[in-house]
């Protein structure tokens, strides 16, 4: 399993997957600063079937949500490091699976790094799971909303936010040159 996430923006939606972690994803569309928490959910992946059969049951759920929220683009977190063989696999095939389905639905993807995710939104690159939980919570005003936000969940929405500032930020200097 990963986690992923929906933002919207006037301009356009975007569909988040956090593939660092293969557990325990959930479905955010939010706007910001005209954000506002519509949904969440999970994948549920068999996790004694056969490695193809999780990642076909992975890939049709991204397809299926792809196809209910009609985002304009991907937002992915680029894998840095995996504690093993076994967990890099294992985020490479997710990964790939994400990938493809973007590709499939003719979604552009963006990339960013755990270091520029928990920067754009705690202030600090090296920032605990915790921290990034809290500042995801603070930002979307998800407390009343959900008040057991995973970690998990909430670095999918990271990732989302991560991308939003990079988007704004990018408009502005576009903005300032003309």
């Amino acid at each position: 399993m990963c986690g992923y996430g929906l933002i919207k923006t006037a301009n356009n939606q975007n569909l988040t997957i956090d593939t660092q972690n293969f557990k325990n994803p959930e479905t955010f569309q939010v706007n910001k600063p005209d954000c506002s928490y519509i949904a969440s959910g999970r994948i549920t992946l068999p996790p004694k079937s056969p490695m193809y059969l999780r990642l076909k049951t992975l890939y049709d759920s991204i397809i299926d949500i792809i196809r209910k929220y009609n985002p304009h683009e991907m937002v992915v977190e680029r894998i840095f490091f995996a504690k093993s063989v076994k967990a890099a696999l294992n985020l490479g095939h997710s990964r790939g699976i994400a990938l493809l389905a973007a590709a499939s639905e003719g979604l552009n993807v963006y990339e960013y790094s755990a270091l520029e995710v928990k920067k754009a939104v705690t202030g600090y690159g090296r920032a605990e799971k915790r921290q990034v939980q809290d500042m995801v919570i603070r930002i979307l005003n998800l407390k009343s909303q959900i008040p057991h936000l995973t970690e998990d969940s909430a670095d999918a929405l990271a990732i989302a936010l991560c991308h939003l500032n990079n988007v704004r930020f990018k408009e502005a200097l576009s903005d300032s040159s003309d």
